[in-house]
């Protein structure tokens, strides 16, 4: 027996003990592999379980799926963050009802065509729904097959994600290839983790490469940090009687088409005095103002930013001048907008609404 079919034998011998019992484990349907798998890409299991029950239980079809509208779907989507793939995935729903007659195309290739469908949902989804030989690759697998197989190409290269690509390939097991992925990916994320995994009582030990040469924890190589943009949001939260004002963002930018109250964003921390000049087009002649709160700067940190912010509440009376941009909204309806993670967390917070 060659080295790769015992791994492949004992990887899937250890899954059959080992796996987590989970809701999309338990079908074949390729919607419900599809949402589980977008759900769950950035995301931890534990997370992604309630958002994944959630559209199943309100869009238990791709049908009802694409019928939603834009904003209902990122308003549920809402604390997970990378809303680009909630967005591909509503743009996905219409594509495959509209075009496929509410049926996934049953091959990779026409799989890779849909909008934010990626090698690694397109492999998942053919393997899982469709029993087809493709590999799925994930941060899991890298680490797997980078440790037993001791590789130091850099998994986050070109050339490096061939190589892994090529071995995952040639390791699954034709004839269940999601159960293989599945299970692979699995091993990944209990037993052979990112720290501290569990060496001694790991089944690939005697094939494990890393485990020998005593270089577990230097694998998988990465080839260098991404530069960490800094962003500063100054965000105006306005008393208007009993409404404030959102506006929703657009462009090509974090958080498109979420809602946001109006914000000034600086190269640096600034003071109050410099925020509030800033809106002085929004404010009328005899416009009475009142701030009642500036908040502390806090931070979000995403993949490639890092966005600081702070709330500066103001109570106004009087006349104001509404930029087109705005839209004035009841402050009791404020809960029904999609708005990114820390409006929701000072939302949370805060019983001003």
């Amino acid at each position: 027996m060659t080295k790769n079919s015992s791994f492949t034998r004992i990887v899937l011998n250890w899954y059959e003990k080992h796996k987590r019992e989970l809701p999309w484990r338990e079908t074949f349907d390729p919607y419900a592999i599809w949402l589980s798998e977008v759900i769950l890409q950035q995301t931890r299991i534990d997370q992604g379980m309630a958002y994944y029950l959630r559209f199943i239980d309100s869009y238990p079809t791709i049908y009802d799926f694409a019928a939603a509208s834009e904003d209902e779907i990122l308003k549920m989507w809402q604390g997970l963050g990378y809303y680009s793939r909630a967005r591909n995935m509503h743009s996905t729903a219409k594509t495959i009802v509209r075009e496929h007659q509410g049926q996934f195309p049953a091959d990779y290739t026409s799989l890779l065509r849909l909008k934010g469908v990626g090698e690694y949902t397109a492999s998942a989804i053919a393997s899982i729904a469709f029993n087809l030989p493709h590999a799925t690759v994930d941060g899991n697998v890298f680490r797997v097959l980078a440790r037993v197989y001791g590789i130091d190409t850099p998994i986050d290269t070109g050339i490096g994600k061939k190589e892994f690509t090529k071995l995952a390939n040639e390791l699954i097991d034709r004839s269940q290839p999601g159960q293989f992925n599945q299970a692979l990916m699995e091993f990944g994320a209990i037993q052979c983790s990112p720290k501290k995994p569990d060496c001694e009582n790991c089944p690939l030990n005697n094939l494990c490469i890393a485990w020998k040469n005593g270089t577990t924890d230097a694998l998988p190589v990465k080839r260098g940090k991404t530069k960490i943009r800094k962003r500063y949001f100054n965000y105006l939260v306005i008393e208007h009687g009993s409404y404030t004002y959102l506006n929703k963002r657009t462009g090509n930018d974090i958080w498109k088409n979420l809602y946001e109250f109006p914000v000034t964003e600086t190269t640096e921390k600034n003071d109050l005095a410099s925020t509030l000049k800033e809106h002085q087009s929004f404010l009328a002649t005899g416009t009475e103002i009142q701030i009642k709160k500036e908040t502390d700067w806090q931070k979000q940190v995403l993949s490639h930013q890092h966005i600081f912010y702070r709330f500066i509440y103001l109570k106004l009376a009087g006349k104001v001048n509404i930029p087109s941009s705005l839209i004035r909204v009841n402050k009791k309806d404020i809960f029904n907008f999609a708005v990114p993670k820390p409006i929701e967390k000072e939302l949370e917070q805060n019983n001003w609404f």
